[in-house]
């Protein structure tokens, strides 16, 4: 239903204003009685089988939702109930903003991609934390970054804020340094600044009475080089693991109309370069650390690839707005057939 008739039908429309009318809607039909229970008993598989067990915390299966579709912590119950193991929120920066001038998200039906430049749009941690405080287990991921408007300098503050507040309703963080959509952003990722910041983050965490994993969210545009790079700030860090990847400025070998538009590219051109990151981390670390892998999972044997690459759990963004909902059951029973 959603490939022959939803998805042709939303894709007539602007993709931004079709994502808040598709949030409200699920939210108020969500809201009808019995109507969540009928979504999960129709899209999720429980079965031990698909649990694991990944820097100290349990999950029912390994298929995530990746942050930046629910940004702002609003919609986080009523998309678990489409089969998804764990939903990350964010990314979500101390203050709120309003992020890039519109247009900023461009689908690229051609090459099964969408380019965004949303900047970090969001209401602020604090609006975030109380939708949180509401959470009754779903498994969630806090993806965190810096307001457009703080200098590099000073973005450790930033981070810290976010950290401190969603400290009590999250399960895992995920330090963002990789968009390319908030200027100057990506030169935290260079070796020095980005130690500095994950040690700042990880002496916040070790005070705490009981830490919580820290990851760190990487673009799949770093060298080789920069990629040995990260593996040692992992281990001298000692932060939890990896994400890979973030969106790609690249745009080779694409088709669309609107493939020379500005901002971070996501989806099935993004899926090759995303395995060989979790490929080259996993190998040259010895698999050192947890890998969650993203970029262009749009199928079962996608998201196979990942795992086989070396990930421990994956996320689904673009494939799940081009798929649909049912992309998660089928790479559940695709693990299972595995089994």
């Amino acid at each position: 239903m959603y490939k022959s008739f939803i998805k042709p039908l939303f894709f007539r429309f602007d993709p931004e204003k079709v994502h808040h009318f598709t949030f409200s809607t699920l939210k108020l039909i969500n809201a009808i009685p019995g109507v969540s229970s009928l979504i999960r008993a129709n899209c999720q598989i429980n079965d031990p089988r698909l649990e694991r067990e990944v820097f100290g915390l349990k999950f029912k299966n390994p298929v995530g939702l990746a942050a930046g579709l629910d940004k702002d912590a609003k919609l986080y119950s009523e998309l678990e109930n489409f089969g998804f193991g764990f939903i990350e929120i964010g990314t979500l920066t101390p203050k709120a903003q309003p992020g890039n001038p519109k247009k900023r998200l461009f689908r690229l039906k051609e090459d099964g991609g969408l380019i965004n430049r949303m900047g970090f749009n969001n209401g602020g941690v604090e609006e975030a934390v109380q939708r949180l405080k509401k959470n009754k287990g779903t498994l969630i991921g806090g993806n965190i970054g810096k307001n457009k408007i703080t200098p590099n300098e000073n973005a450790i503050d930033d981070y810290e804020i976010c950290f401190e507040a969603l400290f009590p309703y999250v399960d895992y963080f995920v330090v963002n340094v990789s968009s390319p959509n908030t200027p100057n952003l990506r030169a935290l990722q260079d070796k020095e600044p980005l130690t500095a910041l994950l040690n700042a983050l990880q002496l916040k965490n070790n005070a705490k009475a009981k830490t919580k994993p820290i990851l760190l969210k990487i673009a799949p545009d770093l060298t080789d080089d920069q990629l040995l790079d990260i593996i040692d700030i992992v281990n001298d860090t000692k932060i939890a693991g990896v994400i890979a990847t973030n969106t790609t400025i690249g745009r080779e070998g694409l088709h669309s109309s609107h493939k020379d538009e500005t901002g971070g590219l996501s989806g099935k051109p993004l899926t090759k370069r995303s395995t060989e990151v979790i490929r080259f981390l996993a190998q040259k670390s010895n698999n050192a650390f947890p890998i969650i892998g993203v970029g262009g999972i749009h199928s079962p044997e996608d998201a196979l690839e990942k795992l086989e690459a070396g990930a421990s759990l994956i996320q689904l963004y673009t494939g799940f707005i081009y798929e649909g909902p049912g992309l998660i059951k089928a790479i559940n029973k695709k693990l299972l057939s595995k089994n």
